[in-house]
């Protein structure tokens, strides 16, 4: 499917360029977006990822991530029926949906990025996607999030009154598109057309080299001095989270607000003291393992780059030719029906494809006078709180491991947009109609 829609995109935007007379402006969107994905999105990730990988390596090696999926073995177990239950890739998936449903992107990324890794070792078929790896991407596309952060801070810096009343909303909405998400995964995953094909036998001369499995080393239990350092460990992260709470009742108000930015702001100090903590106290070198995590993320980096140079360019071809503006003009007289106001619909049709040109829509929207507080603000920040940029993401978790064939991830996470704005436009016009 995802042949298809890049073809369209491409084809689509030379064609409105010819017939509006501005082929030269496509042109240039498309190189723009060409070093966009390298020098903004793939190299500023390399950093990212070697960090995260780092500190991944050492809850690896540490038993943290094996603790992590024997705690939440049974619903893993329904969600990835075809890995098993002791695998490290459940811990990075543990990981990576919490790191999610905090706001914590730039921590979700690489651990994401990590689980797919760990997925693919189990793929039989090199290049094609998993069941697992379907399901792994329906729920980062419709992963729920306890807080929107970045719609809220639009909000605030355009002089809202009450930015945080899109949290409630924008709670429930990702809550449905999430079920609508893993629904439609599993359902689609059934369907002849998605059906996975045999696995081709390799011959053993020709096949690869696989990496071993990362399991944990033959570590000795913690000892009183190591019972003793976790207790002031956490003593001391209990200092700090209440004084972190403090502050935030005073931004905030109190309540599950200021309990969610306590989380938000106290997580990533957390894992990047405890991991290293934790895992020295085990006894694992935990410098040399760092590294040795690290190095994989300069290489998964440059892997995604053609994947997200595909993706990109179109998407900034699509935009430079007016593609998203001719289809709201399109699509305007169906939205009295439904009661979207017209002035949404860009983010709407702009969110599966790009994050920044989101922000860009929602931030010209709330900047108009008296708009921050309006019914179309909160509507987009719970729209925004409640889907994802389908398309880059398939684009980056996908291109770590080379695989072409989508099969059904794309129209699962497309299906969990579509009930993630649907649930937002009804929940709103409950809440602020």
């Amino acid at each position: 499917m995802l042949n298809y829609i890049w073809l369209a995109l491409v084809l689509s935007a030379v064609a409105l360029g010819a017939f509006q007379g501005n082929l030269a402006d496509v042109t240039t969107a498309a190189f723009e977006s060409v070093k966009n994905a390298v020098m903004v999105i793939a190299l500023p990730l390399a950093g990212l990822m070697a960090f995260w990988l780092g500190l991944m390596r050492l809850a690896e090696k540490s038993g943290i991530v094996t603790v992590l999926a024997r705690a939440l073995r049974p619903l893993m177990g329904w969600l990835f029926p075809d890995v098993p239950r002791d695998h490290p890739a459940i811990g990075a998936i543990v990981m990576n949906m919490a790191a999610n449903m905090l706001g914590l992107a730039n921590a979700a990324t690489p651990l994401g990025l990590r689980a797919m890794q760990l997925l693919d070792r189990l793929n039989p078929r090199p290049g094609t996607a998993t069941n697992a790896m379907c399901t792994f991407l329906a729920i980062n596309t419709s992963s729920v999030q306890l807080i929107p952060a970045t719609a809220v801070s639009l909000l605030a810096a355009a002089g809202s009154t009450r930015p945080f009343d899109i949290v409630g909303t924008a709670f429930v909405a990702t809550l449905c598109s999430t079920i609508a998400g893993i629904t439609a995964v599993k359902t689609l995953e059934r369907l002849p057309a998605y059906r996975l094909p045999d696995a081709v036998a390799v011959p053993v001369d020709s096949q690869p080299a696989i990496e071993p499995e990362e399991t944990p080393l033959e570590t000795p239990p913690l000892g009183p001095l190591g019972w003793l350092a976790m207790i002031v460990f956490f003593v001391v992260m209990g200092w700090a989270a209440v004084m972190l709470f403090q502050r935030e009742v005073t931004a905030t108000g109190g309540g599950v607000r200021a309990i969610v930015g306590t989380l938000s702001v106290l997580a990533i100090p957390f894992m990047i003291s405890f991991f290293p903590l934790y895992a020295a106290l085990k006894r694992v070198p935990v410098y040399e393992e760092f590294v040795e995590g690290a190095k994989e993320g300069f290489h998964t980096a440059v892997r995604i780059i053609p994947f997200l140079v595909a993706i990109l360019a179109a998407i900034g071809m699509f935009r430079a030719a007016n593609g998203i503006a001719l289809l709201s003009q399109w699509l305007t007289p169906v939205l009295s029906v439904i009661g979207l106001p017209v002035d949404l619909l860009p983010l709407v049709l702009m969110r599966p494809l790009s994050g920044s040109g989101t922000t860009g829509i929602f931030s010209d929207i709330i900047s108009q006078p008296g708009a921050a507080d309006s019914f179309s603000a909160m509507l987009g920040g719970t729209i925004m709180g409640s889907t994802e940029t389908t398309f880059y993401v398939i684009a980056v978790y996908f291109g770590s491991v080379a695989v072409r064939r989508t099969r059904h991830a794309v129209p699962a996470g497309l299906i969990a947009d579509a009930v993630g704005v649907a649930a937002s436009l009804v929940i709103c016009h409950v809440m602020f109609a």
